[in-house]
């Protein structure tokens, strides 16, 4: 009989360990990101703010926190599938993720079914979030995005007609496209002064036909919101055909990749982005960018800092509600406001995205430099 009762206390342990189930005295998290595939810079910077905010930030209600990485491959269905493997086998209270907004956009209705909150980094579409009250970001949205590169185009760049060139196979690009004509109109009164609009597809490698379309209508700068290694290649290309008119992206072109793929030809590209190293906003932006230095050897990008805040943010709803609850920890993350993090000062709004301040980054010199920056509306 002893013999049988150590048999199934090995097998219960046995399960306990290989089922992801944490033990009472920690708090599990969740975090899905792209770390491999075509987006993985973006999921590996993302990465880097969440495990350097877990180093300095480690407890909870007095409990450890304890996170669970999983990798969504830069894949719609696999973003599902790793988000159900964090609730199903790691029982955890909480998420958080994921850059890339089709990715969020994949992995945000499992969360909700399961009734499991999540903080998203960077995924800006505003259909990451709308009609869902469990997904909530760290970041703004593409409308204040789109505004912020439609002023930007038209006051300091002096543009009066533009042209745009989006990834028709990316949520985002399609609708950052959408956010920027809406704006850029808005400002110049003149619904003709989008003078095109040309589209590829993610991971095309030759623009030639779109960006001799958009040479031909003559415009005073082409907005490109697309990811990072396509972006670089494309303004790579144009440069190449003559085109020099100023290109302006958005927060998906922040990566040293962008600018190891375009080299000299994306110098004087601007993007829109959620924070710069070089302005800090809060005293938390000065304590993280000072540890992530240290721990790291570069300076942070804005994605690390939003994985950063993604993770204190889940951590302060959990000290707010007193609870590991998840349907608590929803409430609490809906109530934010006035939250200190890296990237600003966050409060949520009524669908759960973050109103903060814009940035503005200029290639210079090989550098991504800080431009300026842009309140909400």
């Amino acid at each position: 009989m002893a013999k049988k009762m150590r048999l199934v206390l090995i097998l219960l342990a046995f399960l306990l360990v290989f089922s992801g189930t944490s033990f009472a005295d920690e708090v599990p998290i969740g975090v899905y990101e792209p770390l491999t595939g075509p987006m993985a810079a973006g999921g590996q910077m993302t990465l880097e703010g969440i495990r350097l905010a877990h180093e300095l930030y480690p407890t909870v209600l007095g409990k450890e926190v304890r996170l669970f990485v999983e990798d969504n491959k830069t894949d719609k269905a696999e973003a599902a599938l790793t988000v159900s493997r964090l609730i199903e086998l790691r029982n955890v209270v909480a998420i958080v993720g994921t850059y890339g907004s089709s990715l969020a956009m994949s992995g945000g209705p499992v969360a909700e079914t399961a009734g499991i909150p999540v903080m998203g980094c960077s995924p800006t579409h505003p259909l990451v979030t709308q009609g869902n009250d469990y997904y909530f970001r760290a970041c703004f949205i593409d409308p204040f995005q789109g505004y912020i590169m439609a002023t930007y185009a038209y006051e300091t760049l002096g543009a009066r007609k533009v042209a745009i060139l989006q990834d028709i196979a990316q949520d985002y690009s399609v609708g950052l496209a959408h956010f920027f004509r809406q704006a850029f109109v808005e400002l110049t009164g003149d619904p003709t002064s989008v003078v095109g609009m040309s589209s590829y597809q993610t991971l095309d490698t030759d623009f030639t036909a779109q960006l001799t379309y958009l040479r031909g209508l003559d415009p005073d700068a082409i907005f490109a919101p697309g990811y990072y290694g396509d972006v670089a290649l494309l303004v790579t290309q144009a440069r190449e055909l003559g085109i020099g008119v100023p290109f302006l992206g958005g927060d998906a072109c922040e990566a040293p990749e962008f600018i190891e793929i375009g080299g000299a030809y994306v110098e004087g590209v601007a993007i829109s982005t959620h924070y710069s190293a070089d302005a800090p906003v809060t005293d938390e932006s000065s304590k993280f960018v000072a540890a992530f230095i240290e721990k790291y050897g570069h300076s942070p990008s804005a994605f690390a800092a939003l994985g950063y805040d993604a993770y204190r943010l889940i951590l302060d709803a959990i000290e707010r509600a007193g609870s590991t609850d998840p349907g608590a920890i929803r409430d609490a993350l809906a109530e934010t406001y006035r939250f200190e993090g890296a990237t600003g000062y966050i409060t949520m709004d009524e669908d759960g995205n973050a109103v903060k301040t814009g940035v503005i980054l200029e290639v210079k010199d090989g550098e991504f430099v800080y431009g300026g920056s842009v309140e909400p509306r």
